[in-house]
C-alpha cells in the first residue's frame, strides 16, 4: 500500500513530503497509523468476540484489550524494521535527516497512541454490547479519522488527538514537519479523559454484558 500511495499521491497528484523520500514517508506514516488503528479495531469487539471466555472464566477483563495493544506494538515493531532498513539506505544517500535528539520522545508518544487506541476501543466495545450495528462503522470511521486537510481544515484536524502524536513521531523519525506542542498537550489531556471514561464504562458494562451479548 505504501508503494501505491507513493505512486498515486506523489507521482500522480504531486503531493510534497517536505524533501523526505516518498516511499520512506508513506512506509513510516502507515506503520504509525496501523499501530493506532489496529489498537482501536482489535478492541472494538472485545466483549462480543470474547463472550464465551468471559462467561466461563473470571480474570481482569481489561487484560484482554491491553494484550491487544501489546500485539499491535509487536506488529508495529516488525513494520518499523522495514522502515529502518530504508532509512539506513536514504541516510547513506543523504536524503533523510532524522531529528536524533527527538528520538527520546518516541517511546512515550507510542505509549500515548497505544493508550488512546485502547481507550477508544474499549468505549466502542462497551457500546456494541447494546448497539451491534455500531461495529460496522468502526473500520470506516477509523480510516476517515486519519484525514488531514490544509489551512483552517488542518487546524480542525489538529484537534483530533491522533494527529499531533503522529506528526511528532514523523518529526522525530524523518525530520519532516514541525511539532505543535499546544495541540499535543491537548491530545494528552483528551487521552487521559477518554481513558478514565473508557475504564469506568468498561467496568460498568462487564458486570451486565452477559445479559446483552
Amino acid at each position: 500500500s505504501s508503494i501505491v500511495q507513493a505512486f498515486v499521491f506523489g507521482g500522480i497528484a504531486g503531493i510534497e513530503t517536505d524533501g523526505v523520500p516518498m516511499l520512506l514517508f508513506y512506509l513510516c506514516s502507515n506503520a504509525i497509523w496501523i499501530y493506532f488503528s489496529s489498537s482501536v479495531t482489535k478492541n472494538a469487539h472485545t466483549f462480543v468476540s470474547n463472550a464465551g471466555v468471559f462467561g466461563k472464566v473470571y480474570f481482569p477483563r481489561l487484560a484482554t484489550p491491553i494484550s491487544n495493544v501489546l500485539s499491535s506494538v509487536i506488529q508495529f515493531g516488525i513494520q518499523m524494521m522495514l522502515v529502518l532498513i530504508f532509512m539506513v539506505v536514504y541516510l547513506i544517500k543523504g536524503q533523510v535527516h532524522p531529528n536524533w535528539a527527538a528520538w527520546a520522545l518516541i517511546p512515550p508518544v507510542l505509549i500515548h497512541l497505544g493508550v488512546l487506541g485502547l481507550s477508544c476501543g474499549i468505549v466502542i466495545s462497551s457500546l456494541t454490547t447494546k448497539y451491534r450495528d455500531l461495529s460496522i462503522l468502526v473500520t470506516f470511521g477509523v480510516q476517515l479519522w486519519s484525514s488531514v486537510g490544509e489551512g483552517w481544515l488542518k487546524t480542525i484536524f489538529m484537534v483530533n488527538p491522533v494527529t499531533p502524536a503522529v506528526e511528532l513521531l514523523r518529526y522525530a523519525l524523518l525530520g519532516q514537519g514541525s511539532v505543535h506542542w499546544g495541540f499535543y498537550f491537548l491530545s494528552v489531556v483528551l487521552t487521559v479523559v477518554l481513558f478514565l471514561f473508557g475504564v469506568m464504562t468498561f467496568n460498568r458494562v462487564e458486570k451486565t454484558f452477559m445479559d446483552t451479548v
